[in-house]
């Protein structure tokens, strides 16, 4: 019985292990491959070198990098504090309120990022939303908000809410009641209870959100586009610039793998350290 299970769930996961390999693996390998290449080229039929690499260091593209990662953890820290609370509450207090919560946040999602973003760049913008309200009702001017890195990070954490708040939700429902109660029953503070059975029982929906938000966040590029205009260029756009305006596909595939490299190796770090198995309700 449990080998015609075994073998009736292989088969289901094949066709998706299938498109996964194709469409995620391969071009990942011909990323690889072309950053391997001389400048400007763009066939595989060339002699391998890393020159691109060279270029990435001796021209500071490091810089970018940095950015942007320092950037998606300072978003990642941010969402991780903000959505404790309410994921807490969804999970614990709310019942079956939390379902209108989770529709609210989902629905969030159905409209476009950009425009989402965009209505922040009118909000914001000197003469917009907010400076010109305060203005003509209380005399209160501000030079523009937006093009800094603040509101680039104002941005990530603005996008990335979901991400963060229904893994932590689903790690925080895996805290028995009982754990929290005997602790209390002892006498343990609320920090106590915080620090020593929230938050280690917790962790798989802890490192999950927090891998989503920071993958997610290092790579974005539409945040420090239009909230942030030239202010940082981060990672994302010299790969788009080497791809298409300067057409160096080399240097833009030495940039993606290196970012890949990073993240990549970060996410099998902090996979590894989680119980998959109980985020995700399956028996050992």
């Amino acid at each position: 019985m449990e080998r015609a299970e075994r073998r009736q769930g292989f088969l289901s996961a094949l066709p998706l292990t299938i498109v996964l390999v194709v469409s995620f693996l391969a071009p990942l390998l011909v990323v690889a491959a072309f950053s391997t290449m001389p400048t400007k080229v763009f066939d595989l039929g060339h002699v391998p070198d890393f020159s691109a690499y060279v270029t990435l260091l001796e021209l500071g593209y490091y810089r970018s990098l940095l950015w942007s990662l320092g950037m998606a953890f300072a978003a990642t820290a941010i969402l991780f504090i903000i959505c404790w609370p309410l994921a807490f509450a969804m999970s614990k207090v709310f019942g079956k309120f939390a379902i209108v919560i989770t529709i609210g946040v989902v629905m969030t999602l159905f409209v476009s990022e950009n425009i989402r973003l965009f209505g922040w760049v009118l909000t914001l913008m000197k003469g917009g939303l907010i400076e010109g309200h305060l203005r003509a009702w209380l005399g209160i001017s501000f030079e523009n908000a937006l093009y800094n890195v603040p509101v680039i990070i104002f941005g990530l954490v603005y996008v990335y809410v979901p991400f963060m708040l229904f893994p932590l939700a689903q790690g925080i429902a895996m805290v028995p009641d009982d754990a929290r109660q005997a602790a209390a029953d002892l006498g343990a503070s609320r920090w106590q209870i915080l620090k020593e059975i929230d938050l280690p029982l917790s962790a798989p929906g802890i490192v999950v959100g927090s891998l989503l938000c920071f993958v997610l966040s290092a790579g974005a590029l539409a945040e420090s586009k239009l909230l942030g205009g030239q202010a940082v260029i981060v990672i994302a756009d010299e790969v788009e610039t080497a791809f298409t305006y300067s057409q160096n596909w080399p240097l833009g595939s030495s940039l993606a793998m290196v970012l890949i490299l990073i993240i990549g190796t970060l996410a099998v770090v902090g996979i590894g350290k989680v119980n998959l198995d109980a985020i995700m309700g399956r028996k050992r």
